[in-house]
């Protein structure tokens, strides 16, 4: 993996790195593509990013599939040329249980037997190793296999010791793009994106930005957890139309036709003691209306649920007990005998405002 240049080597390097008006260069060939938008193209690299739990392994799965058929599986069609049709996959991650767990998913994906060895997939467990062996071993892989086409790395962050090290993420992202030219092929990462934000960790995250063809990213759908949603966050290529998945019955993941990508509308925030006082009025109000006797406490929390719910904010029933108390607390409602009253002449400041 030295690639140090020396006086010796310098004009052999040279030739190969100067670029001619005379040359002739092909459009590098289209070998994943997502509704008629290119992902990926040899000798390029792309990932796939996403948090914990949002399903990312499963897309990757998905790619590989249809790379293995060159069928569509989920809404990915992946064509590779003949004699680089061939995948590598390198977990960084995983024990080798899972890593089996997820070949058999890929095997299925594909339509082959869960336990069938294909010759055109090798799965490599890294787990166990140092970030230089990762990285050494997936380099010497790829010297002695000129057929692969795909290259999957699960868990981009395990070449580097640290994260944050912009040293270690520049020297990975440049090896990324010496395999993918070096060996005409493509490679497809995996990186986790921030707690905290959709930003990809790290440096090796601003790296990839910044080099990748395409950057997927995969979440939760925010109404239903068991919905995964892939968006193109960044592409070269014009952009498509996301697009949902969620896994069947037989543990694999399937398109669901028509998703509805709108976001429903969120529970605004109901909290009584910043609430301002002429909200609280307006409720009460509607809560109290043609009341004229003192009211029962069952029939109260009712009355509140309805008068609360006018100004926005329909709420469970244990909540509104919470907020009985808190109105009494505040004299803005009276205990008069087995019943309560409205007190109209409350006056109430919200806790942000004392």
């Amino acid at each position: 993996m030295d690639t140090s240049i020396t006086t010796e080597n310098f004009h052999q390097v040279w030739e190969t790195i100067l670029i001619r008006a005379t040359d002739k260069y092909t459009m590098p060939p289209e070998v994943i593509r997502v509704n008629n938008s290119t992902v990926s193209t040899l000798g390029n690299f792309s990932a796939s990013t996403g948090k914990g739990k949002s399903k990312k392994t499963f897309n990757v799965c998905a790619i590989v599939a249809s790379a293995l058929t060159g069928k569509k599986v989920l809404n990915y069609e992946a064509h590779f040329p003949e004699g680089k049709n061939k995948v590598l996959y390198f977990d960084t991650e995983q024990s080798s249980y899972h890593c089996h767990k997820v070949l058999e998913r890929i095997n299925r994906l594909a339509g082959y037997p869960a336990e069938m060895d294909l010759s055109l997939i090798e799965f490599v467990m890294l787990r166990e190793y140092n970030p230089i062996d990762r990285r050494q071993i997936i380099e010497l892989a790829l010297a002695e296999r000129p057929e692969v086409g795909l290259v999957i790395i699960d868990g981009l962050r395990d070449l580097l010791f640290d994260i944050n090290s912009s040293t270690e993420a520049a020297e990975v992202i440049g090896l990324l793009m010496r395999w993918t030219s070096q060996h005409n092929l493509h490679i497809h990462t995996v990186l986790h994106l921030n707690k905290a934000d959709d930003n990809v960790r790290g440096h090796i995250g601003t790296e990839l930005n910044h080099k990748a063809e395409t950057i997927l990213q995969i979440s939760r759908n925010e109404n239903d957890g068991k919905v995964s949603e892939v968006h193109a966050a960044l592409i070269r290529d014009r952009d498509f139309p996301p697009f949902a998945f969620q896994i069947n019955d037989e543990g694999l993941p399937e398109v669901i036709e028509g998703f509805d990508f709108k976001p429903k509308n969120k529970r605004a925030v109901f909290d009584y003691e910043i609430m301002a006082e002429e909200l609280h009025r307006r409720a009460l109000e509607v809560a109290f209306e043609a009341i004229t006797v003192p009211i029962l406490y069952t029939p109260l929390l009712g009355r509140l649920g309805i008068g609360y719910a006018s100004i926005g904010f329909e709420r469970s029933r244990n909540i509104i007990v919470n907020l009985l108390k808190f109105l009494i607390k505040n004299e803005m409602i009276r205990k008069e005998g087995k019943g309560y009253v409205f007190n109209r002449d409350f006056h109430y400041v919200p806790l942000t405002d004392r």
